[in-house]
């Protein structure tokens, strides 16, 4: 049976890698080895950020609402509490947008909420 090398295959294999690492510091963009282990190292860091971006999105609406509340001298958790009292289902997203945006009818939702 004759032999098989993997010249060609282990090639793309490598390019592969080292595209993907283009950019890194030092010899982790250079060297297939260093090369594999930092791109194994930013996927993972890729994945966990994006997790976190939701994380960060959330927290960044919560604290637009609670300050547009604030102006209406209101809480933030007060008027959480009246929007599901009162069936109002909106989003903390659309929430911060209105805030933002259109503050007038934000104070209207709070006084509806009120």
């Amino acid at each position: 049976m004759a032999r098989i090398k993997t010249g060609v295959t282990a090639h793309h294999r490598h390019k592969k890698v080292l595209d993907l690492t283009k950019g890194h510091r030092g010899s982790n963009h250079k060297l297939y080895k260093r090369a594999s282990e930092s791109m194994l190292h930013s996927l993972r860091y890729s994945t966990i950020h994006r997790k976190d971006l939701k994380a960060d999105m959330r927290r960044l609406w919560i604290v637009r609402i609670n300050a547009a509340c604030r102006k209406n001298d209101m809480s933030y958790s007060q008027f959480m509490d009246g929007l599901k009292k009162s069936g109002i289902e909106l989003n903390r997203k659309m929430l911060a947008d209105m805030a933002v945006r259109d503050p007038e009818a934000f104070a209207a939702l709070v006084k509806q909420v009120a």
